[in-house]
């Protein structure tokens, strides 16, 4: 009798156990709880990547530099070369993203034997069908420079890109302006080469496909879609920051991006709202494809939150036309052809304007004037 009872009550309780399940598996927040539960019990498979950067264990990724062994190590370019494919044979999807703690720029150069001074570069074998510059606002981050290098390399060379990475280093110790040193990066870019395509690229994300594209859509777009910060996905609908990618028309029709966020915030959503106000809409890769590994690291001294931002993203409507591109002043202080990248030093000034004016000097001070005064005059 009790041995009936019994199985009774496991049966019970295995039916509310099952109900429990089905019921949160029908809610979408609890979908991805239940899977982390149901893989404890899972053998791990041999061939997925470990570690914690890697919050969605299921998509492996191989080595970026694998599919670039077999090309040739020397330029041959002639008039009766190809073109490249419409679609690059190199590309091969998911990238393993890992950041060694003894990397150098010395291995990422010697990795890369077929990027010339600049950091620029042209598939050896055929002529590239796209022309993309990468424009990089940098300052105090080097130890991040040297992974996005590592990756970005072959990531554009596996897609059979001609490209140039180009850091726009602000200059002094002012409050930083990714914005404005955008607009330097467009300007001084352009200057170079006629690029067709300009991807703007924050220091700290590293691209995990390389079916995302380097490459400008008929709008502009949106490449770093799902981030791992967010987990993986688009934080919000008009969300345009991280990496982005326009054409020159494009970047002219929105009249550039404003100059005047100082700090950290708000000029990610100012950008978004341009296009609009311009006559575009964003587009952007799927979540499988446009997805991008953060390098964690505090917030950056002399990048303090814009505490105006809010304040200044209600008033976009009203200043865009006038805040941009056709307003931007900066001074470029050195230009530096680096094995791997141009560096662009720029001032950019303060929030009082490039070369604030002078201050009106005040009285003396009053020891000052008496020692004048009692200074005995020459004959």
């Amino acid at each position: 009798m009790f041995s009936i009872q019994s199985k009774w009550r496991y049966l019970i309780m295995f039916l509310g156990i099952q109900l429990v399940v089905m019921a949160l598996l029908s809610r979408e927040g609890y979908q991805k709880r239940v899977t982390y539960f149901i893989r404890i019990f899972r053998k791990p498979d041999g061939g997925a990547v470990s570690g914690r950067n890697h919050t969605t264990p299921t998509i492996s990724g191989g080595d970026v530099y694998a599919n670039l062994s077999h090309l040739p190590k020397a330029h041959g370019h002639r008039d009766d070369m190809p073109y490249c494919p419409k679609t690059s044979p190199l590309i091969g999807g998911p990238i393993h993203v890992s950041f060694p703690s003894r990397l150098s720029l010395a291995e990422v150069e010697r990795k890369n034997p077929l990027v010339v001074r600049g950091g620029q570069y042209r598939p050896p074998d055929c002529v590239a069908r796209h022309r993309t510059a990468i424009i990089i606002p940098h300052r105090h981050r080097e130890h991040h420079l040297k992974f996005l290098l590592y990756y970005l390399h072959p990531f554009l060379q596996r897609q059979q890109l001609k490209y140039g990475i180009y850091v726009i280093h602000q200059a002094g110790n002012y409050t930083f302006n990714r914005a404005k040193l955008m607009n330097a990066g467009f300007r001084e870019a352009m200057k170079e080469e006629d690029w067709d395509c300009l991807f703007f690229h924050d220091v700290d994300l590293i691209p995990e496909d390389d079916r995302n594209t380097y490459v400008c859509d008929s709008n502009p777009k949106h490449a770093a879609i799902a981030m791992d910060k967010f987990g993986y996905k688009l934080p919000y609908k008009m969300y345009f920051g991280g990496v982005s990618a326009l054409t020159p028309l494009h970047y002219l029709k929105m009249n550039g991006f404003p100059n005047n966020y100082w700090g950290w915030g708000g000029e990610d959503d100012d950008i978004g709202v341009r296009v609009s106000l311009a006559g575009m809409y964003i587009t952007r890769p799927s979540l499988k494809v446009g997805r991008y590994k953060m390098i964690k690291h505090k917030l950056d001294k002399g990048n303090d939150v814009n505490p105006k931002r809010f304040n200044m993203l209600a008033k976009t409507r009203q200043t865009w036309r006038a805040d941009g591109m056709n307003t931007v002043e900066y001074e470029v202080i050195s230009r530096e052809y680096l094995p791997l990248y141009t560096n662009i030093t720029v001032n950019i000034g303060t929030e009082a304007g490039l070369h604030p004016p002078p201050r009106t000097p005040g009285p003396a001070p009053k020891a000052e004037a008496k020692d004048a005064a009692e200074k005995p005059k020459e004959k």
